[in-house]
């Protein structure tokens, strides 16, 4: 068990990751009211979403570099402090325009929170204490996505959409109060000059792609504007590929990806993060349009992957020393995958028990799999480094995390163009289930390419009846 500062800022970091996790799909649902107040387009709204998405994308690789330059715990808490003045900024917009600027800074702000937030984390914790430090950073990603709907539902019908940045206020204000008092400032004395062509480079081919992405899962939008943002973002990393391999130290690091451990969690963990990051948009939709449940009955279904990410931080200790990392990466990953394409096959007929039964169980691994895979991608980073993988890992995951909806969408959109169905049948969600499960199960054996004995010391692994020295 991880000592009590080590668990004091994992909860301080937690806290603050779920902040931007639930900001991040609770707005969705309050769009089209605020269309109304704004005498909108609801169709325009989508770019409250995506200028967020822009504004990660431009930010999240220099995150490693500022915090080695002002320090990590100076950085993490401005960032709360944008992101959280963001949100006061957004609840008091009156035009689209004025919430597009504030979204923009809430994107800075989310930017900044996550890998700093991961980096604050790792240099705070022992090695022997990461597992269970990092299963708490596993629970936001997985409560936010489910959560964020159903809150947003009930905010807009029984309050105001104004209340879905508000809530994050008090949250901002008590996490500046906590970094304040409770994280070090830890930073690289050596950090050098930032690398400014790299930074417009993998902020044009992030802007890209990220857009692309969103503008191909919205059918609202021409098919040549995703086609274009994609052509320009593939452009733009072609050539920051290019700089990185004649630059000392370009802003994102890819030759991290040597490393057996970080890359096996790259690889591995972006294939399944796109595999189940669909479950968040594709399940309640389907309890919706295909159950014909309301917007409350489903997301107190699908608050059961959260319960199970909950149930698991505990195990998920226990569960690596015995097992380790490589074992538990390929065995646990079928199990999330088939998990994933056991939803397929839910029906209204289905009991309402069996349907918890089989997402606990889908939220227990998923959670186990997350907290493996971004507690062994730093196993085997040298202190010096830890920056620059930490904003390699957060870009990779954020783009991963955008596919994931997109897979989802797109599965979803070919199933019913093969059936010429208006709207989404039973069948055509199933087709969309089994599709992306297909996507996270890739991820599995990617594991392989590490050793079986990979991140032992950090999960006092027991090896032949001896335990690794922790």
């Amino acid at each position: 068990m991880p000592g009590g500062s080590t668990r004091l800022t994992a909860l301080i970091v937690a806290c603050a990751l779920f902040m931007q996790n639930l900001d991040g799909t609770v707005i969705a649902t309050a769009l089209p009211a605020m269309a109304r107040a704004f005498g909108a387009d609801p169709v325009h709204m989508n770019i409250a979403l995506t200028s967020y998405l822009l504004s990660l994308a431009v930010f999240i690789p220099m995150s490693g570099w500022m915090a080695d330059r002002f320090g990590a715990r100076t950085v993490f808490r401005g960032a709360i402090a944008v992101f959280t003045l963001g949100s006061v900024l957004c609840g008091r917009a009156d035009t689209l325009g004025f919430l597009v600027a504030a979204r923009i800074l809430q994107g800075v702000g989310g930017a900044l929170m996550v890998p700093v937030g991961r980096l604050v984390l790792l240099r705070t914790a022992a090695k022997h204490e990461l597992v269970a430090a990092m299963a708490w950073l596993s629970v936001p990603a997985l409560i936010g996505p489910v959560l964020g709907p159903p809150l947003g539902g009930f905010l807009v019908t029984y309050a105001s959409w104004r209340w879905i940045f508000d809530i994050n206020v008090p949250i901002g204000l008590l996490g500046i109060g906590l970094v304040t008092r409770f994280v070090p400032n830890t930073r690289d004395a050596g950090a050098g000059r930032l690398d400014g062509v790299g930074l417009v480079l993998s902020a044009i081919a992030l802007a890209g792609l990220m857009f692309g992405f969103e503008a191909a899962s919205r059918p609202g939008l021409p098919s040549w504007t995703g086609a274009t943002a994609l052509g320009l973002g593939l452009l733009a990393a072609v050539l920051y590929a290019l700089h990185a391999r004649r630059h000392s130290a370009p802003l994102l690091d890819f030759s991290l990806m040597r490393i057996p451990t970080f890359m096996v969690s790259v690889v591995g963990g972006s294939l399944f993060r796109i595999g189940v990051g669909a479950m968040p948009f594709l399940l309640p939709l389907m309890l919706q349009l295909g159950f014909g449940m309301s917007a409350v009955q489903s997301g107190a279904i699908t608050f059961a992957n959260a319960a199970g990410a909950i149930v698991m931080k505990p195990a998920a200790t226990t569960a690596l020393r015995r097992f380790g990392f490589r074992d538990t990466l390929l065995v646990n990953g079928i199990l999330s995958a088939l998990s994933l394409g056991v939803c397929a096959a839910f029906r209204p007929a289905w009991p309402l028990a069996g349907i918890y039964l089989v997402l606990l169980g889908g939220g227990l691994c998923r959670s186990l799999q997350f907290t493996a895979y971004n507690t062994v991608a730093y196993g085997d980073i040298a202190p010096a480094r830890m920056s620059a993988a930490t904003s390699l890992y957060a870009t990779l995951q954020q783009v991963s995390l955008t596919l994931g909806v997109t897979a989802g969408a797109a599965a979803l959109s070919a199933a019913m163009a093969m059936a010429s169905h208006a709207r989404p049948a039973l069948g055509d969600f199933s087709f969309a289930f089994l599709t992306v499960a297909g996507v996270a199960l890739l991820g599995a054996p990617v594991s392989l390419f590490m050793s079986r004995t990979a991140g032992a010391e950090l999960s006092g692994q027991t090896i032949a009846g001896r335990r690794h020295p922790a």
